[in-house]
């Protein structure tokens, strides 16, 4: 058993409850929190390690979207708009899986963790990272991409989707949760997207969908055609949106699914979201280096929607790092109170309920994914501390996953 004690204890709760001079005693979950001296009193034949000056305690960050496929991007592809992005992927995307070898993805989640995330949800659309994010020692939940609309092709695309499906279904561990993935409402043909929902279903795993991302996707959906239906037309002359978003969305109407982006997404599209007690998974940096827009938090906070951080990939993103990402929305979101906006961001950067996870809190009985900081300076004012904490970190000094230093 080991007790931490820190200046601060971050329980990352609903109440989000801060412990001055704080500590925390686990074994692979945890087992006690409250005041540090009295906890090492108490547990007094446990391995103690007082972390000393302008110490923070608190629970592993949780980065719920990433594509760990496109690590070998540097500057194929193009920013700055969406449509632009997507043909530059389409155009490059046999070079950049050829260059993301085993190696380079197992680099990338070295990196991840060093920076304090203990969970990631991994995008997964050709199974090249399989081998990696099972021999990590993240907890991955590794969602398999159902992707296509060719009509004709929907057998040869859902057998794919099976055999990566199964493949990752056979390498489930205490760690590693096999999950699945439809890619967006234009993307994937909807009777893929009902199959591989119905494996959903039946096996009780969760689900990931990329929703209304860009101003295209919604003009495309909403009949619009736009660019994107000039886009769609270049490989199908009779191309036409499969459903609409309020149809894609009754598709998920039973299965717990995390809804990525949704910045172009309508109130009672939202509603529809909250109603069914899915998530938002929000990647600011992604939505600005592809000119998609901002979300609008206070609209999705006000229906009481779930919401979730992510970095998105390398294909849409400088790194992979959760700290950038909560810097880049606390300059995003500047309508927010700052001070609120950090907790937000904290709360949604641990948010583990929403991947069916046990952890994400200090509480009793979570899994002990903890990890340690260290600041250059405490605020003075402890209702800054959350704040601090996002500005000044970049890196974790010790990561504890199931109660295990890696």
């Amino acid at each position: 058993m080991k007790v931490i004690l820190s200046d601060y204890l971050l329980v990352c709760d609903s109440q989000f409850r801060i412990i001055k001079n704080g500590g925390v005693v686990f074994d692979e979950k945890i087992v006690d929190i409250g005041d540090g001296e009295t906890l090492a009193a108490k547990y007094k034949n446990a391995d103690i390690l007082r972390l000393g000056k302008n110490s923070i305690v608190m629970p592993g960050l949780i980065n719920s979207h990433t594509h760990l496929e496109f690590s070998a991007n540097k500057a194929a592809l193009a920013y700055g708009d969406f449509m632009q992005w997507l043909k530059s992927v389409i155009s490059s995307r046999e070079e950049l899986q050829t260059k993301c070898d085993e190696e380079l993805i197992e680099k990338v989640l070295l990196d991840i963790l060093k920076s304090g995330v203990t969970t990631i949800g991994a995008i997964s659309s050709f199974g090249l990272d399989l081998t990696s994010c099972v021999k990590t020692p993240l907890h991955v939940v590794y969602f398999v991409e159902a992707i296509g609309s060719n009509p004709s092709a929907i057998d040869a695309l859902f057998s794919d989707f099976k055999s990566r499906y199964y493949e990752a279904k056979g390498a489930k561990n205490r760690s590693f949760t096999p999950a699945i993935s439809i890619h967006s409402p234009y993307s994937t043909h909807p009777v893929l997207a009902r199959h591989a929902l119905n494996i959903a279903r039946d096996e009780g795993v969760l689900v990931a969908a990329h929703f209304m991302e860009s101003s295209y996707e919604r003009k495309w959906l909403d009949g619009d055609g736009g660019t994107m239906g000039e886009f769609m037309k270049s490989f199908n002359p009779h191309a036409k949106p499969m459903a609409t978003a309020k149809e894609f969305l009754e598709f998920f109407h039973d299965v717990k699914t995390l809804f990525v982006h949704a910045v172009h997404a309508k109130d009672d599209e939202l509603e529809i979201i909250a109603k069914q007690k899915n998530a938002i998974v929000h990647c600011p940096r992604s939505n600005a280096l592809l000119g998609t827009g901002v979300l609008d938090i206070d609209r999705a906070l006000k229906i009481n929607a779930v919401l979730l951080l992510g970095t998105d990939g390398l294909s849409s993103n400088i790194n992979l790092n959760l700290w950038d990402e909560m810097r880049a929305a606390l300059f995003t979101h500047q309508n927010y109170k700052l001070n609120s906006l950090a907790i937000l961001l904290l709360q949604a950067a641990t948010n583990s309920e929403a991947l069916n996870l046990n952890s994400g809190e200090l509480v009793c009985g979570k899994n002990a994914d903890i990890i340690t900081l260290k600041l250059q300076e405490l605020p003075k004012d402890i209702s800054q501390l959350p704040l601090q904490i996002i500005l000044q970190t970049n890196s974790a000094e010790k990561v504890f996953i199931n109660g295990k230093e890696i």
